[in-house]
């Protein structure tokens, strides 16, 4: 065999025999109990409009949104993923993660470089060579090869980093998508929530302008007292401040709509339309799926199996690198020989790299990787036990609001009864205005509770799809580009 080709069968048993160091990735197990502990139990569901999930419809959907039946929200929700500015910048760095994975894996694979030269050349008459002054020409034309053998696994663990460190920024573009859009359909239940009181203020201003027209009434036929009259305008005065104050709020949620898609706040303008109905059923599957359905754990996930790949690239540090480099080309002093045969040059070789001291520098690298690895998994268990908890709370508010609204109607109702005997006694002359005041307080009160209520609700339910993932899962995440 010449040495050329025993060169060769060297380099591609080494190549066939490469080995990778490090520990090898497994996610860490988390506990995960059979069924959510806030899930309303079977009887209340019948009794209050819950219900089991089906396999059938076991997940929310990717347009979590349209189970409020909103057209109006549907708008709004499309218009975010296509005009949010943060979710562009989102976007951009899901962009530059995907090339990371490219620029990683180019390092699998030879360089090959050409750098062509001509020059001319005089020798110094006066050098310590003791030759003789001259000129010349040089022409070159050098292709140059070089290649790293992976011996260890160090290029192939950088470019799975790279890749889970990819996958990890498009499950962080999922969440910020999430988070923006869950943003948007509570700020938007706010604005309707504060509609829905304009209408309830309108209303109770309107009644406030009748009783007092009786009472003036009265007092004009000598029956009312001058301070019933000075009672009744100022709770009139009063309902008609609150009205106005409502739209400070309002406009500020309309203003926060229209940057949530991409609009300057004075080009949008948000119809009016209050708040009514009850919030939507929520499928919940079981608490072991929310692994895969959460973006935020999987971005933690990811970013735990990119941190075991560095221990293994550490590691690598330990070990000698083998390098093949090869030259060749053609160089003459003439460019009429320049690609002549005889001018023709190359060399080839490998060559060890190995660091003999570095006073514990590639131990102290592994350490830290170590401890990076062990932060990424706290990190991921602390996402997993808030993701749990954030699923509890929103299921406790609903089942809790759902048990309050009912007693507030029940309220309110009471409290409109009263409201009517009160002015009903005021006009057969048996109380004083004070008791109508009083019982158009509370009435309002209630009233203003009702809808303050729903507005809990319908927030709750956002935050509950919000806490389930929003109708992602891990089946999303983009292989290797």
């Amino acid at each position: 065999m010449s040495p050329r080709a025993g060169l060769l069968a060297v380099c591609l048993t080494v190549l066939l025999t490469g080995c990778t160091v490090g520990p090898k990735y497994a996610a860490p197990s988390v506990p995960a109990a059979p069924s959510y502990s806030e899930q309303p139990p079977v009887s209340y569901q019948e009794v209050q409009g819950w219900k089991t999930a089906q396999p059938r419809d076991s997940q929310i959907r990717g347009k979590w949104w349209e189970i409020f039946n909103d057209p109006q929200l549907d708008v709004l929700e499309e218009q975010v993923v296509s005009a949010n500015q943060t979710l562009k910048a989102a976007y951009a760095n899901f962009t530059a993660a995907r090339a990371n994975v490219r620029f990683n894996r180019a390092a699998l694979y030879p360089t090959l470089s050409a750098s062509p030269g001509i020059s001319a050349n005089r020798i110094s008459g006066n050098s310590p060579t003791g030759l003789r002054a001259y000129q010349y020409g040089d022409f070159t034309f050098p292709v140059d090869l070089s290649y790293e053998v992976d011996l260890w696994g160090r290029i192939r663990r950088t470019v799975n980093s790279a890749r889970e460190q990819y996958q990890a920024s498009a499950a962080d573009l999922e969440n910020v998508k999430l988070e923006l859009q869950s943003e948007l359909a509570i700020d938007y239940f706010e604005a309707r929530s504060l509609d829905a009181q304009k209408q309830l203020l309108d209303d109770t201003v309107a009644a406030y302008q009748k009783a007092l027209e009786l009472t003036r009434n009265r007092y004009e036929g000598g029956v009312a007292s001058r301070v019933d009259v000075a009672q009744a305008q100022t709770q009139l005065e009063s309902a008609q401040a609150l009205d106005i104050d409502v739209a400070v709020a309002r406009s500020q949620y309309q203003h926060a709509i229209a940057v949530l898609i991409g609009k300057p706040p004075e080009e949008y303008v948000l119809p009016f339309l209050p708040l009514k109905g009850r919030p939507p059923e929520v499928p919940l599957g079981v608490p072991s799926e929310l692994l895969e359905r959460r973006p935020d754990i999987a971005s933690a996930e990811r970013a735990m199996a990119a941190a075991n790949e560095q221990i293994g690239i550490a590691k690598s540090a330990f070990f000698p690198q083998l390098l093949i480099s090869a030259t060749g080309g053609f160089q003459a002093g003439s460019i009429v020989d320049w690609f002549a045969w005889p001018s023709r040059f190359w060399a080839v070789g490998p060559q060890m790299l190995e660091t003999v001291f570095d006073a514990g520098r590639r131990r102290a690298a592994v350490e830290m990787a170590q401890a990076h690895y062990d932060a990424a998994v706290a990190n991921y268990r602390q996402t997993v036990l808030t993701a749990f908890q954030e699923v509890e709370d929103n299921l406790s508010a609903l089942r809790v609001l759902e048990q309050e609204t009912a007693k507030q109607q029940q309220a309110t109702e009471a409290a409109e009864d009263s409201l009517q005997l009160s002015i009903n006694r005021y006009k057969g002359g048996l109380v004083t205005y004070l008791e109508v005041i009083t019982a158009q307080s509370i009435a309002y009160s209630n009233e203003r509770s009702v809808v303050d209520l729903l507005r809990r609700r319908m927030d709750a339910t956002v935050q509950l799809i919000k806490a389930l993932g929003g109708g992602w899962n891990t089946s999303q995440l983009p292989s290797t580009p």
